[in-house]
Parts: C-alpha cells; sequence; structure tokens
C-alpha cells in the first residue's frame, strides 16, 4: 500500500533553500562585473568563494604579509554577511602565488599560521594549500576560501 502522499507532507531529506550573500565594500561589483556571490548559506553550513586580499577599491597592498592579513580580514567580512565567522569555520582552501622555487615560501606559511592562531586560537581546521601560477586579479598572490558549519549553543 501506498504511503501517505499528501500535498502539505515534507520529504524526509530536503534541504533548506540556498541564500546568496554579496560582501558589502567590494561585493557589488564583483557580482555586476564577474556575476557570483561572495557566500551561499545552506542551513547551517556557509561556503564562501575566494577572498583576496583587495581593498573595496579593489587595490591589492605592497606586502605580501598585508594582503594575507586582508584577506583574512576579507573572508571575517563575508562570512559575517551569511550569520557566520573565524569560530565556525572547518575547512580552509588557499591558493598562492609562490615566492620560493620548490613551495609557496615560508612567508606565505608564516603569515597564514599567525592569521589561524589569531583568529580560531588553537582549534585547528582542515587546510589545503595550492600554489598556483596566476590568480584571478593582476598582482594577486593569495586566496583564500572557506568552509564553515555555524553552531550556535543557546
Amino acid at each position: 500500500m501506498p504511503a501517505d502522499t499528501t500535498a502539505d507532507a515534507t520529504p524526509p531529506f530536503a534541504s533548506p533553500a540556498p541564500e546568496f550573500f554579496v560582501t558589502p565594500g567590494y561585493g557589488p561589483n564583483l557580482l555586476r562585473e564577474l556575476r557570483y556571490s561572495q557566500a551561499v548559506r545552506v542551513g547551517d553550513r556557509v561556503d564562501i568563494s575566494g577572498q583576496g586580499g583587495w581593498d573595496d577599491a579593489f587595490a591589492f597592498p605592497e606586502s605580501l604579509e598585508d594582503e594575507i592579513v586582508r584577506a583574512f580580514d576579507n573572508v571575517a567580512r563575508t562570512l559575517a554577511e551569511a550569520g557566520a565567522d573565524w569560530r565556525d569555520v572547518i575547512a580552509v582552501d588557499s591558493f598562492h602565488v609562490p615566492t620560493a622555487a620548490d613551495s609557496i615560501g615560508v612567508e606565505h606559511n608564516r603569515v597564514m599560521v599567525e592569521q589561524f592562531r589569531a583568529r580560531m586560537g588553537e582549534r585547528a581546521p582542515i587546510w589545503t594549500q595550492l600554489g598556483v601560477s596566476a590568480l584571478g586579479a593582476p598582482g594577486m598572490r593569495v586566496e583564500i576560501r572557506v568552509t564553515a558549519l555555524v553552531r550556535r549553543e543557546e
């Protein structure tokens, strides 16, 4: 005998609808020019697009360290739009234009780890680092993409 299939029945494994977010400042320009959002939230999960170390005018700082710190700041801004923060991050993918012949370079690693500790304490997400020959904008040296799982204790 078939199960009762009333019109208001909810499928047992239905996912919430995705909500897309645009980071204030630089986000509206990226949405208009490149046609993408910076974050999507489905239920408690937040995924963000790669965030670089740009400012709202899409300019990059001279120093690599400042660029990485600003990329972390932009990740924080983007997460906040979707109701998350660095404490919720469970996975990080970082893309680097290398400064060494055989690795991404010591400075990349040093600053990344300093920022992880400053923003997440001793909690360590999973992390994949990739060296690439170029990123999406001229002069860009780092891009950071994260996944967060928002679990707040009431």
